[in-house]
């Protein structure tokens, strides 16, 4: 018999958590339920978080440090605001395509009836992200490079609102339809808003 490092047996859990909440939408997912998914008894789980709240935290972090990962990327080798604008956009909604059980998590949907600390949690994540977008917005017009419409914290919340209702989407068409559909189409009109146009 081989017994498994305690990471492997954590990562497996939380992917199949993601994997239960991609495909059963709108439906609670019990630990006994998510035992089941990895083939271990509900023990097994508790050993490796201590309570199913641990496990949406677990996912929560992974969206938080792969995503804000990718945005310290491109704000050390991207100087343009409006590129910074569109890449920061493109990293949530590349996110949000490869990782639909984490969406529903994002979107809340997936924390009805959990704890405030997670909605709280994922607030603070949309925040981080309109913060950094505001700074952008910001520098780029010290810079000259934007010159949005409307000052630069209601256009950064008018860009986390787009991601957002895309994401939305997302999740209500069954995961469908991808956050990414018609994108290379709609940027076009987000960046004349950033540009003043």
């Amino acid at each position: 018999m081989t017994t498994e490092a305690p990471v492997g047996r954590r990562q497996q859990i939380l992917e199949a958590l993601a994997h239960e909440l991609e495909n059963n939408p709108g439906m609670a997912i019990t630990t006994a339920r998510l035992a089941h998914a990895v083939g271990v008894s509900e023990a097994a789980l508790y050993r490796h978080f201590p309570s199913k709240a641990k496990m949406f935290e677990a996912l929560i972090e992974f969206a938080e440090e792969t995503v804000f990962g990718l945005v310290r990327r491109i704000l050390q080798e991207e100087p343009e605001a409006l590129r910074r604008c569109e890449n920061i956009l493109m990293v949530l909604l590349g996110f949000s395509a490869r990782n639909p059980g984490i969406t529903r998590v994002l979107l809340g949907d997936a924390l009805v009836g959990e704890h405030k600390r997670l909605w709280a949690r994922v607030d603070q994540f949309f925040n981080r992200i309109e913060t950094q977008l505001r700074q952008v917005l910001r520098e780029g017009e010290a810079a000259g490079d934007v010159s949005p419409m409307a000052p630069p914290g209601a256009t950064a919340n008018l860009l986390l609102v787009i991601v957002e209702g895309k994401m939305s989407q997302y999740s209500r068409s069954s995961f469908e339809r991808s956050p990414l559909d018609d994108w290379s189409e709609q940027w076009p009109a987000v960046a004349a808003l950033l540009l003043g146009r």
